[in-house]
């Protein structure tokens, strides 16, 4: 009898490989460690001369490591289990207190990074030298010089920041995450979290997913006021201290720096997603006439075209999963199935626990965490595979450093979405009804949509609201400019009920991690051009994509991809994604006479 891979039901994760439990004498003894180890640290402050032998400095990275595995480990403890659920005030308070100790321990180490950046640059170039797998952490750290302050403002700015940007990051999650909301569903009255109430959005009958928008927006626009207000707050910090203390040029600029990406690249990024609009405006009104519609509303930008619910369970979807990343390389299932194993999954749905989805790695050496809110729909197999690819990406870069071993974030959406797109050919390979087969091709249009064009104009809106909200722009007003924002993005294809002005309000990215957003484009986008080296190359080209993922955080984006053959400073490889997509809308143009109007 051979042996069966193990089934996997929906459950709550396991963080007993971070710390056995919450209240636990290990977590008191990791802040006192935390402690000794950097008053250790502190005592090298006398050994930072020009002339620092290399393996002197050798030795304070190795110190400097050890202080921040602490440091990760108990910002990941406190980090997910607050996610398990918002609402629990012993997690509140811990991850308060971790906060905290984080801040205090960035002061207190501050005045390694300080001199890092102001040391001369031949001196600099030959501690790099010798620095190994560091040396592109050390080289990026030194691009911010120009807008690093004094040791004094810099310990200020990281107390500030505790009841600054991160209290308001914490207070819009807990605000956010307790909201229910009420739909009538078969004739009953429902009280939904947010995850269960979107189901309804992609449903069949185009007045239940009216009905789920306006109770989302309902919800949100009564919250509008306060939301709106902590919004501002964020805004306002961000520009003080980046614009009038570090003297950035331009509000997504930090971000981009931190990202390594430049500006002029990310500007490029954008332009070419604004060009592109009218060619999803052109996929909707395919999709308004399969539907039987003139026009498409808001609210049935992702409505399926046929009036099957399907559903999954969770071992089904990890059997999809699996199978799809097996199809491609035997590795990548390997890894994802480790994540599951591990107990590292929290998939199920609960009252006050996080909304969405992520993947998160503490340490290089520990098997990452994913959350999931999984129902059984087919964009819940989707998320999988998605969440799934960051965790593969984790661990292939494994044998880096924990400061290297993280991608920047355009490069970290690499592999989730690739494992979509590996998924999906999974599917199509697999189906030979024309009409089902229709039906996939419409929802990878959906979710090119979802991901390149509604999160470019998403960064298109907070950079104009960062720049409005300086001016004086009231709540009511940055509702009204992103009226505009939607107006263009979809044009005269797209009915845009009046609720839609509060759904920047809904967006967790632009409060939690500003300018986030333009990598899920990025990230698409160069999937896009990948994945095209793959159909036209098979197997040799499995290795350099592996390559990529394996160099994690470890080198310039940039100078990574240009090793992969792709210029991002070039219009045409932007270009090149969204040539993918209108070859996608062709084949559903052509496929909609034969296929015939929706089931």
């Amino acid at each position: 009898m051979t042996d069966q891979p193990p089934a996997f039901e929906p459950s709550r994760w396991s963080l007993a490989d971070l710390f056995p439990s919450p209240d636990g004498p290990e977590i008191e003894a990791a802040f006192k460690d935390l402690d000794g180890k950097i008053s250790e640290f502190e005592a090298g402050r006398t050994l930072l001369i020009d002339t620092l032998p290399a393996e002197a400095f050798n030795r304070l990275m190795e110190q400097l490591q050890a202080i921040y595995r602490l440091a990760y480990r108990l910002n990941a403890f406190a980090g997910l289990w607050f996610s398990e659920n918002t609402q629990n005030q012993s997690a509140q308070t811990l991850m308060a207190r971790v906060d905290q100790v984080v801040a205090g321990m960035s002061n207190r180490t501050l005045f390694f990074t300080l001199w890092w950046k102001n040391l001369a640059e031949a001196q600099a170039g030959r501690l790099m030298a010798g620095s190994g797998d560091l040396r592109y952490w050390l080289k990026q750290m030194r691009n911010f010089k120009p807008y690093t302050l004094t040791e004094a403002e810099e310990k200020i700015i990281n107390i500030k920041d505790l009841t600054g940007a991160r209290a308001m990051e914490t207070l819009y999650q807990s605000i956010t995450n307790r909201y229910t909301f009420t739909l009538e569903v078969d004739g009953s009255l429902q009280e939904l979290t947010r995850g269960e109430l979107m189901v309804y959005a992609r449903h069949h009958d185009p007045a239940m997913r009216q009905k789920a928008y306006q109770e989302l927006y309902r919800v949100y626009g009564n919250e509008a006021p306060i939301l709106g207000q902590i919004y501002q707050f964020v805004v306002r910090d961000w520009h003080n201290e980046n614009i009038d203390l570090r003297q950035f040029d331009q509000a997504i600029a930090p971000r981009n720096l931190g990202n390594d990406i430049p500006n002029e690249v990310v500007d490029l990024l954008l332009a070419v997603c604004q060009k592109n609009a009218p060619l999803f405006q052109r996929f909707f009104r395919l999709k308004a006439r399969l539907l039987g519609m003139e026009k498409l509303r808001r609210y049935d930008i992702y409505a399926p075209l046929g009036k099957s619910d399907s559903r999954y369970t969770f071992n089904q979807s990890v059997d999809l999963v699996m199978d799809a990343f097996n199809r491609f390389e035997p590795q990548v299932a390997e890894l994802a199935r480790r994540v599951l194993a591990a107990g590292h999954v929290d998939s199920e749905v609960r009252k006050g626990k996080r909304g969405g989805a992520f993947c998160m790695t503490a340490l290089p050496d520990l098997t990452p965490w994913v959350l999931l809110n999984f129902q059984g729909r087919s964009e819940d197999v989707a998320t999988m595979a998605h969440e799934l690819g960051h965790a593969v990406h984790s661990q292939l870069a494994a044998h880096h450093s924990l400061l290297t071993q993280h991608p920047s974030l355009p490069l970290a959406e690499t592999a989730s979405t690739f494992g979509e797109m590996i998924l999906t050919d999974h599917l199509l390979s697999q189906e030979k009804d024309g009409q089902v087969r229709r039906d996939l091709l419409f929802r990878q249009v959906d979710d090119a949509y979802a991901t390149i064009l509604r999160q470019a104009f998403f960064a298109l809106f907070e950079r104009q609201a960062h720049a409005i909200i300086q001016a004086g722009a009231s709540i009511d007003a940055l509702s009204q400019a992103y009226l505009e924002n939607l107006s263009a993005q979809f044009g005269d294809a797209v009915e845009i009920g009046d609720e839609f002005r509060w759904e920047w309000v809904s967006i967790p990215h632009i409060f939690n991690t500003p300018f986030y957003v333009y990598a899920y484009a990025f990230g698409q986008l160069l999937v896009l051009s990948l994945y095209q080296q793959y159909l036209m190359e098979g197997a040799s080209f499995k290795p350099r994509y592996l390559s990529i993922l394996s160099a994690g955080g470890s080198m310039a984006p940039v100078d990574l991809l240009l090793q992969a053959g792709i210029d991002i400073r070039q219009e045409r490889f932007w270009q090149g994604g969204f040539d993918v997509i209108r070859g996608l809308v062709e084949q559903l143009e052509a496929l909609a006479p034969a296929a015939g109007p929706a089931r």
